[in-house]
Parts: C-alpha cells; sequence; structure tokens
C-alpha cells in the first residue's frame, strides 16, 4: 500500500479521535458545570404550617403563659399588697379602662410619632457621621472615643440639661433622642464598613464608582449589615430615650405621651396604671422589632446567601 492510500485512510480515523475528544471535554465541562450548580443551588422546600406554628408562635405563648402564671402566683402569695403588686387582671382592667376612655391610641401615638421623627432625624445625622468617621483617620481619632463613650452615658442623664437648654418644650424631647440614637447609629456604620473587604472597593473604582457613587453603590451596601445592627441599636435608644425624656419633662402642653402617662400613674399611686402603661411601651417596642427591623434583617440576609428562602 503506498503511502498516499495510507494517509488517505488514516484521516478519517483521526478526525474521528479528535472529534470523540472534543465531545468528551465537552461532555466532562457540562457534568463539571452541573455539579458546581448543584453545589451552589440550594434546596427550598416548603415549611408545613405546623411547623411554623410551633417553632415560631407557640415559644412566646408559652413565655407569656409562665409569666402570668408566675405573676398571679406572687399575687396569691401575698409577696406584696394588693395596692403595690396588682393581679394581671386588674392591669388588664386598667387597659380596658383607658380603651374605653378613648385615650390609650392618642397616647401610644404621641410617643410613637415623637419616637419616629426622632429616629429618622438620628439616621440623617448618624449616617454621613458614620461615614465621615469610618473613612477619615483624622476624624476617628478625634471623634471614635467620644462616640463610645456617649453611648455609655444613661439618656436620663440629658434630661435635665435638655431642660435647662430648650425648657420644657418638644425640642427637649427631641434632644435627648438624638443624643441617645446618633451615636449608635454612627458607631454602627462604622462597625460595618471596618467589615467591607478591600476587593470591593477596588472593583468599584475600576467600574467608575468613585466619590459618592462609590460610597452608595459600594460602601453602603456592603456595610448595610452592620449598618442595619447599628439602625436597630439606635431605635432602642431612641426608644428608651424618648421614655426618660417624657417622664421627667413632664407638661399638659407637650400632650400626653407613654412615659407622661406612667408619671401621672405613679403620682396617684396607680400601680395597674403604671403596669400597664410598662406594658404598652414594651409592646410598641416588639411590634417596631417584628414589623419593620426584623424583615429588613431577613431580606439582607437572603441577599447574601445567608438565609434559605422558603415559599
Amino acid at each position: 500500500m503506498s503511502s498516499t492510500e495510507q494517509l488517505t485512510e488514516a484521516a478519517p480515523e483521526a478526525a474521528g479521535n479528535v472529534t470523540g475528544n472534543v465531545t468528551d471535554k465537552a461532555a466532562d465541562d457540562a457534568a463539571l458545570g452541573a455539579g458546581l450548580d448543584a453545589l451552589e443551588t440550594q434546596t427550598v422546600e416548603r415549611t408545613p404550617l405546623r411547623s411554623i406554628l410551633i417553632s415560631k408562635v407557640v415559644p412566646p405563648l408559652v413565655a407569656i403563659a409562665l409569666v402570668l402564671l408566675v405573676w398571679q402566683l406572687a399575687y396569691a402569695a401575698h409577696i406584696k399588697r394588693p395596692d403595690l403588686l396588682p393581679s394581671p387582671l386588674d392591669v388588664w382592667n386598667s387597659l380596658y379602662d383607658q380603651w374605653l376612655q378613648g385615650t390609650i391610641l392618642g397616647t401610644i401615638w404621641t410617643s410613637l410619632s415623637r419616637g419616629a421623627l426622632g429616629f429618622l432625624a438620628s439616621v440623617v445625622i448618624g449616617t454621613p457621621l458614620g461615614l465621615l468617621v469610618a473613612k477619615v483617620k483624622p476624624v476617628r481619632a478625634a471623634i471614635g472615643p467620644i462616640l463610645s463613650g456617649l453611648q455609655s452615658i444613661p439618656s436620663v442623664a440629658w434630661v435635665p440639661a435638655a431642660v435647662i437648654w430648650f425648657g420644657l418644650s418638644n425640642a427637649t424631647i427631641y434632644a435627648v433622642v438624638l443624643l441617645g440614637a446618633v451615636p449608635s447609629i454612627a458607631n454602627g456604620l462604622v462597625a460595618g464598613v471596618d467589615q467591607v473587604q478591600p476587593l470591593y472597593l477596588r472593583a468599584g473604582r475600576t467600574l467608575g464608582a468613585t466619590g459618592l457613587r462609590g460610597i452608595w453603590f459600594v460602601l453602603l451596601p456592603a456595610s448595610l449589615p452592620g449598618y442595619l445592627a447599628g439602625l436597630k441599636q439606635g431605635w432602642a435608644f431612641a426608644w428608651r430615650s424618648l421614655m426618660a425624656a417624657e417622664l421627667i419633662a413632664s407638661s399638659p402642653a407637650l400632650g400626653l405621651g407613654l412615659g407622661q402617662s406612667l408619671e401621672n400613674a405613679r403620682e396617684v399611686q396607680d400601680m395597674p396604671g403604671v403596669l400597664s402603661t410598662i406594658l404598652l411601651i414594651l409592646i410598641v417596642g416588639i411590634g417596631i422589632e417584628l414589623l419593620i427591623f426584623a424583615p429588613m434583617e431577613r431580606r439582607v440576609l437572603r441577599s447574601r446567601g445567608l438565609l434559605v428562602a422558603r415559599r
């Protein structure tokens, strides 16, 4: 057989081998890609309603029932006089009387609107302050310790100074709220910025996200978990500061908030009224956490793959 014939016969065989190798490589790549996709894909299962009720609803109800039981047992054992330690039923009757008088919703709204406005003002002030402290080293060296120190000052300590500065006015209340909430929000953002990986910032600069664009599109989204923790803590400080301010700087001209209602009940030795107002303060705090901050936190964690989405 001539060399020309041998080459002619070998060509189809070589072509077949090359085609087979290419096909095998493509199949291997496809299998590898499928495997990686399987690793990255999270299995989403529908959670039965019964499991949700058992895990989310039953434990708080059991805890509330235990607290009420211990409270009733302490009342029945006469640990304190009934006028000092009323029963759960007495507190409920006090709440019901406030409802019948039509004052309970107005009282809650007065405090809640003040708290929301003061918290929003704290966010407007605390966010740029936190960015400034986080990004400018001389500012951090000068102001950072002061912000941490301000967090350790009890909110009630600011009330006498605010009363002297602004008198018995809404400015006093908002000043105390700002002094309580701004340091927490700023420190939370500083902590979030410190945890941002430098790679994100370099990638943002490469794509043209510099200056304010880099802060808005790269730095703030990357620092969102820490910032959100600061916002939650800031709201807690704002709410506590508001109650302290309303409790001390009480005046008919300021309207009736939860703090003023608590002080009014104390002045007339109305212990059921005191406990019912404390209960309302607690309910508002828990409601804000469950309705606003908990969904925000779940959304942030889910967007970063740290929380499995449920259908």
